[in-house]
């Protein structure tokens, strides 16, 4: 336990719990970040331990905005990078080779075509018995990791008799290169393994032939993660990456933002930075359409944090909401995407609609146009995309404890490393990692996907 002397209040500053600056009576509001957080369901003398115990959300099923006119900065830096170019005109920072199955049925098959060239593979369970918009976000998810320009070959990997079967997905991919794009029904060939490899040894001499080049970091799109947030991921890591993302967008990159349900009470941060009226009904849009996504399956759209937030110190979904945001920065909003969209190559913050969960979020991510993910968090995860996934930890126990799960610390803030210098090496590593540096992800093979699922089942 510390004093702090400010405010003469004792603390434990390795916990991430919070402790009460002043009384609270019982119905007042809890302030933290500058915002509501709940209300104290009892009174809380000033020093004691304010937690579920003895606060609550206010959260209710309807987003309260308005629009304010909003007027931004412009990029002003130019700087480059050493990317791979493709003949489409985006820009790769990987030059690997995917296999992508249209459906659950061929995950083996792909798992052995992988393992014996090399390649790789994001295995996942749909593209079958499914109807409708659950159906068609399937296949928009899979056409975006077609697309994403860090594979420099694809093989799209089919069964023949699934409901997104090759001939489905090439309506939704539009155009390929048939050097870089190639496709197998496994259905319609006597020895798929064979095959397989004949046509994966082609995309990747095809892979080969592409170098590095400088291109322009405005090319370059940054998606932003927090996942098993604690107390101070509001402190540390998010608001470090908010940091990196103004840096980005100073030199006109993309960013990109997602978890809607973690956005629930911090939307104004966001909505006072929407740099026009369409941008923000869109964005209120986005957040309400989640909320309804809530009460039509009965649940309460405040069902948030997680046992482990909990754990960590945070109690209400605005306190971790109001903890999330932070990773855009000041970072204008100039773009609302839905599930499967992808992005264009415009400067500043797109919100990309979709789930909180983890590994659904970093997928929509992907499939959107990432290169890169920052991915906060306080309690620790191997989990990677299939893009490369900086893992900025909120505090030094877990990034001590867990090395080979750590890219980065952002607990040193809390030691009093200044927070600019500490942003700078971060851009760097993320500048280092778009030009070749693997991640710990990378490094133990922790990649995955998974597709969101809203729909029936046949």
């Amino acid at each position: 336990m510390q004093i702090n002397e400010r405010d003469n209040v004792e603390v434990d500053l390795k916990s991430g719990h919070k402790y009460a600056l002043t009384d609270i009576k019982a119905g007042e509001k809890v302030i933290k970040y500058g915002f509501p957080i709940g209300h104290a369901t009892t009174d809380i003398k000033k020093g004691e331990h304010v937690h579920t115990h003895n606060m609550k959300t206010d959260l209710t099923g309807k987003v309260v905005a308005e629009y304010a006119p909003y007027t931004p900065t412009l990029p002003t830096k130019e700087k480059t990078f050493m990317g791979y170019m493709r003949e489409n005109g985006s820009v790769g920072i990987r030059n690997e080779v995917w296999i992508i199955p249209t459906v659950g049925c061929v995950n083996g098959i792909a798992k052995r075509l992988a393992y014996l060239t090399g390649s790789k593979t994001y295995l996942h369970t749909w593209g079958c018995s499914q109807m409708g918009d659950d159906q068609d976000l399937t296949r928009k998810i899979l056409c975006g990791l077609i697309n994403h320009p860090n594979a420099g070959g694809v093989l799209v990997l089919g069964l023949g008799c699934e409901n997104s079967n090759i001939d489905e997905i090439k309506k939704v991919l539009g155009s390929w290169n048939e050097d870089r794009v190639k496709f197998l029904n496994t259905q319609d060939c006597v020895d798929e393994i064979e095959e397989g490899k004949k046509l994966l040894a082609e995309l990747r001499a095809y892979a080969d032939k592409t170098e590095r080049t400088p291109v322009p970091v405005s090319k370059l799109k940054i998606g932003l993660k927090c996942g098993g947030s604690d107390g101070f991921s509001g402190i540390t890591a998010n608001p470090l990456v908010g940091k990196v993302a103004e840096r980005f967008y100073d030199h006109g990159s993309t960013i990109m933002m997602t978890e809607v349900p973690e956005m629930f009470g911090g939307e104004k941060v966001l909505f006072d930075r929407c740099v026009s009226r369409e941008v923000f009904e869109s964005a209120e849009k986005m957040v309400q359409d989640f909320r309804d996504y809530f009460v039509r399956h009965g649940e309460s759209v405040a069902e948030n944090p997680s046992p482990g937030n909990k754990a960590g110190g945070i109690t209400t979904l605005e306190e971790k909401s109001l903890g999330c945001v932070q990773k855009g920065g000041q970072v204008p909003v100039t773009a609302v995407m839905g599930m499967g969209e992808t992005t264009d190559e415009s400067a500043g913050l797109h919100l990309v609609s979709g789930p909180g969960n983890d590994i659904v979020a970093i997928t929509n991510l992907t499939a959107s146009g990432a290169h890169i993910i920052m991915f906060t968090t306080g309690r620790g995860t191997p989990l990677g995309a299939p893009v490369p996934t900086l893992k900025v930890m909120t505090n030094s126990d877990i990034a001590t404890r867990k090395p080979h799960w750590t890219d980065f610390n952002a607990g040193v803030l809390v030691d009093g490393e200044n927070m600019d210098q500490v942003a700078d090496r971060l851009f760097d590593l993320c500048i280092e990692t778009a030009e070749g540096k693997e991640t710990t992800s990378e490094k133990m093979g922790c990649q995955d996907i998974s597709i969101f699922k809203d729909g029936v089942i046949l």
